[in-house]
């Protein structure tokens, strides 16, 4: 079996490598309330893991190193046998430890606490033990992890709470010092069916979306709008805006219920605005096509036939086609206009872009936070794009808690970490003496059957078919097992095979990837 020590973990999500450990969270306070610097703290280790130990504890607290090789299996009674006579207030145990030490803590009046799983992870421990109430069952990593995010969404749910809007749609506030909305677009709603939009609807409401967007396509009619809102009004209790110029559709949506509309400028107001001011819609403001420098007069003459819930969009371009400049355009109107909401089309850059969509939308989200945008706009059209409503609402509020902190958006609890991890494990030692890998002499073909892998996206499972029966799920673990108890496996290589080729299918699965069987992921395709 492998045997996994107290070693040096830099991915665990509760290590914090910047100053101000802590700051973002409310952590309860150790019933000794100690500072850490005033606590003495021994840090219980084996030989294996001990100058991880001591380099990752250096002056912080005193390390027993136990008669026992890996730190994981320290119990109770080696422990009470090794323990100094000097008086502790807080005694660390690997955070991998299974023993229970509550009848040792007792004896010796001293609080023992399971540590991180691994030793690097010490070090941030350590910097806020003193205000911790530590587990004597969940690993500290763990611990402070689940702590972390845990206070991070009650933070953002009381900064929503006690924010000012500019205004309210459908209780959603919008502006002020709220935090960026995501409208997420349906491409195509007027055209698709009943129970696809509604499908569609709830998916995106389930992905965190603030507003949905119903996308009117070139030849949609009155009655192709009607029936989109009224399916989505039904589905949701989220705003619902119209996406559309043509005024006749923006007027049939306002009638049949829409809460916002997405566009007006000066070639559809005279025509809208009796049916908005009639029904207290809000509306997104765009200047005219070919003139940037018409945004200000197209909101000035909205103002006069009384629009008072506006949002401005001053458009944001796509990368080779002048982002930097249409971002200079929302900062200068924002110097200009500090209290008018802001609309940031995201989905114009991500799906106009061949790169994983987590770090654009990350990027963007942060620009648009300094910029004082207020709505985050995107579909998830083409399929490298999806995923970024949720990718967004998780940007929005990493920005709310990093403008909170005045700090990057590092370290708050919740992160958009997909592709890659924050800290490295230090690399293993290859041994002297090693057998190298070759390839199988021959192959053959397993007398119990051949199998078929392949996954659905939608449900997220994957399926396993033989000529005798066909699996389905998500754990590879479990998949594998029923597939041996079943008998779909007579031989070691194939059941390797089988375990291999799982472990890609849940891989493409998390990370929506394509798979086919017995092929390399294949990364870099055109979409």
């Amino acid at each position: 079996m492998a045997v996994v020590d107290w070693l040096a973990d830099p991915g665990c999500a509760c290590c914090l490598d910047g100053a101000g450990v802590g700051e973002s969270i409310n952590i309860k306070k150790h019933r000794y309330d100690y500072r850490c610097d005033t606590m003495d703290i021994l840090i219980a280790t084996g030989r294996l893991a001990q100058q991880t130990v001591r380099d990752a504890v250096g002056e912080n607290a005193d390390v027993l190193v136990l008669d026992i090789e890996i730190a994981a299996f320290i119990t109770p009674g080696l422990l009470r046998s090794a323990l100094p006579g000097k008086r502790y207030d807080l005694i660390l145990v690997p955070g991998l430890v299974s023993s229970d030490f509550t009848d040792l803590e007792e004896r010796c009046g001293t609080e023992i606490r399971l540590g991180p799983r691994h030793a690097y992870d010490l070090t941030s421990v350590l910097s806020c033990v003193g205000e911790l109430e530590l587990s004597k069952t969940i690993p500290a990593c763990e611990f402070l992890s689940t702590k972390m995010r845990e206070d991070a969404v009650s933070h953002l749910k009381e900064h929503e709470r006690g924010a000012t809007p500019a205004f309210e749609i459908c209780g959603r506030k919008i502006g002020g010092d709220s935090s960026m909305k995501v409208m997420a677009e349906i491409a195509g709603a007027t055209a698709m069916i009943d129970e696809r939009l509604a499908e569609k609807i709830r998916e995106f409401e389930g992905k965190g979306a603030d507003i949905i967007d119903l996308g009117a396509t070139m030849d949609c009619n009155v009655d192709d709008v009607i029936r989109s809102v009224k399916i989505a009004k039904v589905t949701t209790e989220l705003p619902v805006s119209i996406d559309t110029l043509d005024p006749d559709l923006i007027v049939a949506g306002i009638k049949s219920g829409v809460d916002l509309v997405l566009s007006l400028n000066s070639s559809n107001i005279d025509a809208t605005a009796g049916a908005v001011l009639e029904h207290g819609t809000a509306v997104v403001i765009i200047p005219d096509q070919g003139a940037p420098g018409s945004l200000f007069r197209n909101i000035e003459y909205a103002k006069e036939f009384g629009i008072e819930r506006i949002i401005a969009d001053p458009v944001l371009d796509p990368v080779g086609h002048g982002v930097v400049e249409s971002i200079y355009r929302y900062r200068d109107f924002r110097k200009q206009d500090k209290a008018t909401p802001l609309f940031f089309g995201v989905g114009n850059v991500t799906e106009l872009i061949d790169a994983d969509s987590v770090g654009v939308n990350a990027l963007l989200t942060g620009i648009a936070s300094e910029l004082g945008v207020d709505i985050l706009f995107t579909p998830e059209h083409s399929d490298k794009a999806r995923g970024s409503i949720a990718e967004l609402v998780t940007a929005s509020q990493m920005m709310v808690l990093a403008t909170e902190r005045s700090s990057s958006p590092k370290d708050l609890g919740i992160d958009l970490l997909i592709l890659k991890e924050k800290r490295y494990l230090p690399d293993a030692e290859v041994p002297e003496k090693s057998v190298l890998a070759k390839d199988m002499s021959k192959w053959a073909p397993d007398p119990s059957g051949c199998l078929r892998i392949e996954i659905a996206r939608e449900s997220r499972l994957i399926i396993v078919t033989h000529a005798k029966a066909t699996i389905t799920g998500t754990d590879v673990c479990r998949i594998l097992t029923t597939a041996i108890e079943m008998g779909l496996l007579s031989r070691l290589d194939h059941a390797g095979y089988l375990g291999r080729e799982l472990a890609k299918a849940k891989l493409a699965l998390d990370l929506g990837w394509n798979y086919v069987q017995d092929e390399e992921f294949l990364k870099g395709q055109d979409i």
